[in-house]
């Protein structure tokens, strides 16, 4: 299971200023009118080696008639359901109103671990005063500044513990390839192909596939799991609760994934939403296999597919070892490349290299094309092994390797992608001290 952080709370404690401090972004826009976040805001966190996802929700409102307060109240809840992890924020400038016991009163129905985290705190009287939301009731009160990130650290050390460590990335042992895209761009209708029947329902309408639909694949000597997903729209288009749940939904699905396959609209081409799940499948270090579908419906000469092909992977620039596939589920036209390709990405990134390889590959090259010198210090790669990771990892021992540039962590990642068929797998380059 994928691990989900929601930060919950009234309007106007500081939760879109704490997720940007989180995802070392601006991605929520911070006011100080409150009420502000109404859509929901997702990020990637790394904290000591532990990976998850957290979300920024709207200010909890109980009582409001506002259309937009209801809308709010109903996505929270739904958030509460799916996440692995509550942080309960607080603010301690107002002390405990009565809005935070409404939300205390919501988070006491939930079985999940609940943070309780009082913000704002910037002096030592604001940590005496935190002492107030004792009264709440959920133990531990965490003393954060989300302007300043004091105390985060604390807290995250603490939620990392309820991450569950045996999480596993397969379903009995087998490899998980979900389809992933924008509406209406035929994920129901290739994995029915797949399966020559109508095991999905598929109809004109965007938005049909409300829920993430686990379907066995067995054949041809394949076994494994097919995921059909909610399709995701800009946000601006998720209005209806139900709609934000799928969104969520595809998010862990792509989590819990071994293979992402993107689906793209031919006639639409690459938009900035194809751009966001591609970023969100690498940042997750999932495989993936870009499907261009409905290229029946494009007219064509002779080098349309290679310049279309070529505009898709300037777009997904700098991971651009990624195989395109151009398909026409009506026709069938290479549906069954798109699940051989799946299945190859997947061994692709489960290989183990060994480290004689590696090193009798890689260090000519090394040697021919050493890191520059740092300010006089000459860098010298000396030993490289793969890491017991599921995504392939790969560690450089050398005398000085906070040092090596990202250009030439690039060129490592080349020279490796030359040597090893990784299409469609993201790396993990690693410098550490021989």
């Amino acid at each position: 299971m994928a691990n989900i952080v929601a930060i919950v709370g009234r309007p106007n404690v500081g939760k879109s200023t704490f997720f940007n401090r989180l995802t070392e972004s601006r991605k929520a826009i911070v006011d100080e009118q409150s009420g502000v976040t109404r859509d929901r805001h997702y990020g990637r966190v790394d904290w000591c080696g532990k990976e998850f996802t957290v979300i920024d929700t709207g200010g909890y409102v109980s009582d409001d008639e506002d259309v937009f307060n209801e809308s709010i109240r109903e996505q929270v809840i739904l958030a509460l359901e799916e996440c692995s992890v509550v942080l309960f924020m607080v603010d301690v400038h107002t002390g405990i109103t009565d809005l935070d016991e409404d939300m205390a009163n919501v988070l006491r129905r939930t079985d999940k671990p609940i943070f309780l985290v009082a913000n704002k705190v910037d002096s030592s009287s604001h940590q005496l005063a935190a002492a107030e939301f004792y009264n709440l009731g959920f133990g531990e009160v965490y003393q954060i500044s989300a302007n300043s990130g004091a105390g985060t650290g604390d807290l995250l050390d603490e939620v990392v513990k309820e991450f569950h460590d045996d999480e596993i990335e397969n379903t009995e042992g087998l490899p998980k390839i979900s389809v992933v895209g924008r509406p209406n761009v035929g994920k129901s209708s290739i994995i029915n192909a797949f399966l020559n029947k109508d095991r999905n329902i598929v109809t004109d309408i965007s938005g049909t596939t409300r829920d993430t639909l686990h379907t066995r694949y067995k054949a041809y000597g394949h076994d494994f799991f097919l995921v059909d997903t909610a399709g995701v729209r800009k946000k601006k288009k998720v209005q209806e609760d139900i709609e934000f749940y799928s969104v969520l939904r595809t998010l862990r699905a792509i989590e819990e994934s071994d293979v992402v396959v993107l689906m793209i609209d031919a006639t639409l081409g690459v938009e900035s939403q194809d751009l966001n799940l591609f970023n969100t499948i690498q940042k997750a270090k999932k495989g993936v296999v870009i499907v261009i579908n409905k290229w029946d419906l494009v007219q064509k000469d002779t080098n349309t597919m290679k310049n279309y092909k070529e505009k898709v992977l300037e777009k997904m620039a700098p991971f651009t070892d990624v195989p395109v596939i151009f398909t026409s589920v009506p026709t069938k036209q290479r549906i069954l490349k798109v699940l051989e390709t799946a299945i190859s990405v997947y061994e692709n990134r489960t290989q183990k290299i060994t480290t004689s390889k590696l090193n009798d590959l890689l260090l000519p090259f090394i040697e021919n094309y050493p890191p520059p010198s740092h300010r006089g210090l000459f860098i010298k790669i000396k030993y490289i092994t793969q890491l017991p990771t599921y995504t392939p990892s790969f560690a450089f021992f050398c005398n000085h390797p906070k040092h090596v540039k990202d250009s030439y962590k690039r060129f490592l990642e080349n020279k490796l992608r030359e040597s090893f068929d990784f299409s469609g797998v993201p790396l993990n380059i690693f410098m550490r001290q021989k």
